[in-house]
């Protein structure tokens, strides 16, 4: 009974006379753990074309219905998406997100992605629906190249496993 009493004395006085640890936080900002679930963005490729194509997997995976996705059919003449469609109206809800990342995982396209941007804090609940417009990242700032498209988007099945028994 002393001798715990002693020991937490003992870490109480080894702690006293360090410098302590303080961040001024809104000039400094301490960097995040690479695995950390921030603001979700839409990327696009590096030539502006967005990236998400409508499908509607990462709303399928959302277990929160945080995410709706309104797919629309793309003009061949000036596509938004490299593929048959586009999501015409993206939003995420941000009271029901739970930063758990299944869109992230859903996505074929790796369009959704959760940055690391924490700092989200808003005054109603309307502000709270971030929509494409908000989530969609500039033209200038995409990146990655575009996949070959016949090949990943109008791929043939693959054959079923075989079982030996």
């Amino acid at each position: 009974m002393i001798g715990a009493l002693f020991k937490g004395l003992g870490t109480t006085l080894r702690y006293l006379f360090r410098k302590p640890v303080t961040v001024e936080y809104p000039e400094v900002k301490r960097p995040v753990r690479e695995r950390f679930r921030g603001r979700h963005q839409l990327k696009r490729f590096a030539n502006g074309m967005e990236r998400c194509i409508g499908c509607s997997l990462c709303a399928a995976a959302c277990p929160a219905d945080a995410i709706l996705v309104v797919p629309a059919e793309n003009d061949p003449a000036a596509p938004n998406s490299p593929g048959e469609r586009y999501a015409a109206r993206y939003e995420i809800n941000m009271l029901r997100c739970i930063f758990c990342g299944y869109c992230e995982d859903a996505c074929p396209t790796n369009a959704i992605v959760l940055e690391h941007q924490y700092e989200l804090s808003f005054y109603d609940r309307r502000s709270s629906i971030l929509t494409k417009d908000d989530l969609l990242v500039p033209p200038d700032k995409g990146h990655g190249e575009i996949p070959p498209i016949l090949e990943q988007l109008n791929r043939r099945p693959s054959p079923p496993a075989q079982i030996d028994l």
